[in-house]
């Protein structure tokens, strides 16, 4: 039982007082210092909201937001508000509702203002319904003017396109005045719009395919392709990246279709939001690690540019955070093709974009990792031992650095007391799915090194072979360089 104020409550009584947990609060720790300011005034606007309310609970909120601190109890919030009224956790919830209701009808009024061809759009049509025919034409000239000013060329853009040319069609409709050219025009803007999409949903449907057990049905996509062939629609972008795309996930034994992918997603990046050129930087770096992964390592310089120029143009970033993972694969991809600097200048230009409870582990590591690499073992060993590491994954793979480093040093007792250490944790760890039994191979094979003589050819071979023979070996390619 929790005492508060004279009172007794039950735990989850006292559940209800917390406003941290609320899709309100949720919703209030993504504003930005500029939405506060802007729904302040639309706030107190009689048009969107006439309770005098919620402005002074937005107002109560707004300190607890900026300074990070955790939110107040409802029965604080409500003292505030009604200062000589006995608490009232209906009213309470009621009043949270409502202020979340009038937020997320700010979020949508201001995305859709933002938008400047979509709001002109919306008013032709609306002038097109009252009959307004000198105010359409005169709005439908300036949307057409601001839409080809748009500097992307992606789905998205087509789609208005055929929506912009649908009104003009309607209104020519309306008063009887129909254009043939303007309804072939209308009919070639679908197609595209069409395609861009269908392909663009393809590709991420074969993506999704290939990672889980879902078996999609992709409908009309195999007219779709054809159709983009014939009628030589490949001379857009936004229609011919995600054609490319897909022949090359289809078909990656022909390299032509991933080589005209990549050059399609490398030079117009100007042509498509960030958003989408990360999705298709990462189905080309994850294109380039299955091709890797099944023997053909040409594909590690692409795999490279992908993310050289991903990062240089922040398109990994979420919210002003690089992935630890993605961090992680950019310095492995740079480690392969001997691009030390160029890993060494990354690691610590990017160190501050990890996001802090991992930040000092992951960086420490990989320095770790390239200090490995430049056979400076001393200092790659002092970088594994001061990190502290929170993530299972990054402390087997620091392990197993330290294992790779106490081989290579020819230091075998610590090394022997290190494989026994290994395998005792990993025996522990139950619930490491495939990675176990990856770890667990590279121990048994280190220790068969260990026990190589190295004077023998026939023994070597044999060990050779048994080690390109098994599957599920997470060091496969150094043991067998070892050998």
């Amino acid at each position: 039982m929790l005492r508060k104020t004279g009172m007794f409550f039950t735990f989850k009584a006292y559940l209800l007082l917390i406003m941290e947990k609320t899709r309100l609060l949720k919703l209030l720790r993504t504003v930005t210092d500029k939405e506060i300011r802007e729904f302040k005034k639309f706030a107190r606007s009689p048009y969107f909201n006439h309770k005098t309310d919620l402005p002074l609970f937005f107002d109560y909120l707004v300190p607890y937001l900026k300074k990070g601190k955790p939110a107040p109890s409802k029965q604080a919030a409500f003292a505030k508000l009604f200062p000589t009224a006995k608490y009232d956790d209906h009213r309470m919830r009621m009043l949270i509702s409502q202020l979340f209701q009038l937020l997320c009808k700010y979020l949508a009024v201001s995305d859709f203002t933002a938008d400047g061809v979509a709001e002109k759009l919306r008013l032709a049509s609306i002038f097109r319904r009252r009959n307004l025919a000198f105010h359409f034409e005169q709005t439908w000239g300036k949307l057409t003017d601001l839409h080809e000013q748009q500097p992307l060329r992606n789905a998205d853009f087509f789609e208005k396109q055929f929506r912009i040319s649908l009104e003009k069609y309607r209104s020519e409709y309306d008063l009887k005045q129909v254009d043939s050219q303007h309804l072939q025009a209308l009919s070639k803007q679908l197609d595209m719009a069409f395609l861009a999409r269908k392909l663009w949903q393809a590709c991420f449907l074969l993506s999704h395919q290939t990672v889980s057990n879902v078996s999609y049905d992709f409908g009309m996509l195999e007219e779709a392709l054809l159709f983009a062939e014939k009628k030589e629609l490949l001379e857009k972008p936004a229609i011919a990246v995600y054609y490319y795309c897909y022949r090359a996930l289809t078909q990656p034994q022909e390299l032509v279709f991933f080589q005209k992918f990549k050059t399609l997603a490398l030079q117009n990046d100007r042509l498509f939001p960030a958003e989408e050129m990360r999705d298709l930087y990462i189905q080309g770096i994850n294109f380039c690690i299955r091709r890797y992964n099944a023997g053909n390592h040409e594909y590690l310089r692409d795999q490279f540019d992908f993310y050289k120029n991903g990062l240089e143009k922040n398109y990994f970033q979420v919210d002003g955070w690089l992935s630890r993972y993605t961090y992680q694969n950019a310095v492995t991809s740079a480690l392969v093709l001997e691009e030390l600097d160029w890993a060494e200048n990354f690691i610590h230009a990017y160190q501050k974009q990890l996001q802090a409870p991992y930040r000092e582990s992951v960086f420490s590591f990989n320095l770790a990792r390239l200090e490995h690499q430049r056979k400076d073992f001393d200092k790659a060993l002092l970088l594994l031992q001061k990190a502290e590491y929170k993530d299972l994954h990054l402390h087997l793979a620091a392990k197993t650095l330290q294992l790779k480093i106490f081989y290579e040093l020819n230091e075998y007792d610590l090394l022997d007391a290190h494989l026994q250490a290994f395998k005792t944790f990993l025996r522990r760890k139950k619930d490491l799915g495939y990675h176990r039994e990856n770890y667990l191979n590279t121990i048994r094979f280190t220790r068969k090194l260990l026990d190589l003589n190295p004077f023998d050819k026939n023994e070597k071979a044999v060990l050779k072979k048994e080690i390109q023979a098994a599957k599920g070996v997470g060091e496969k390619e150094w043991l067998l360089e070892q050998v």
